[in-house]
């Protein structure tokens, strides 16, 4: 009798709130998950941003060798200290003007807009023109056969943005 009237004044319904011992264990899980999640949301979103980073540069200078082939191909005058490469990179969106087989005047544009470098968040690239140095951070101003990133971070692989 006395185990039955135990039990009626132990009733789970009257206990309110949680325990401290609970409240320690279920605050020390989600430190453990978020010390996991944290630094891989982190490497995610750097892995997203340099796959964007790779397109605009892919985009970028497959627009300068498609400006540089359809000058050479069109017999298109250029000055000869450019090499027939772009003189800056709003000539790419502003386009050149040319004469088709029939003599018609048509303007030939190779981007739409100077993609955005996700590194700097500006368009604003490092250019290397043909007479510069591989390497070279300093932009001859001839003209554009090349760009770079002007970020001074390292990738996930280890490797400067500026070196891709």
């Amino acid at each position: 009798m006395r185990l039955n009237e135990d039990l009626r004044t132990f009733n789970l319904s009257n206990r309110h709130g949680f325990t401290i011992i609970e409240l320690i264990v279920v605050i020390a899980i989600i430190s453990t998950l978020a010390v996991i999640a944290i630094p891989m949301v982190e490497t995610s979103v750097k892995r997203e941003r340099e796959l964007v980073f790779r397109r605009s540069l892919r985009e970028i200078r497959t627009a300068i060798d498609d400006y540089h082939t359809f000058v050479i191909k069109n017999k298109i005058k250029y000055d000869e200290d450019s090499y027939g490469y772009p003189e800056d990179l709003e000539i790419l969106v502003k386009g050149i003007e040319y004469r088709d087989a029939k003599n018609k005047a048509k303007i030939r544009r190779f981007l739409r807009k100077i993609p955005t470098d996700p590194m700097t968040g500006t368009n604003e690239w490092g250019q290397r023109s043909y007479q510069d140095k591989r390497n070279s951070t300093h932009w001859g101003g001839e003209n554009v056969w090349d760009i770079y990133s002007k970020s001074e971070r390292k990738g996930l692989d280890g490797s400067y943005y500026k070196d891709w």
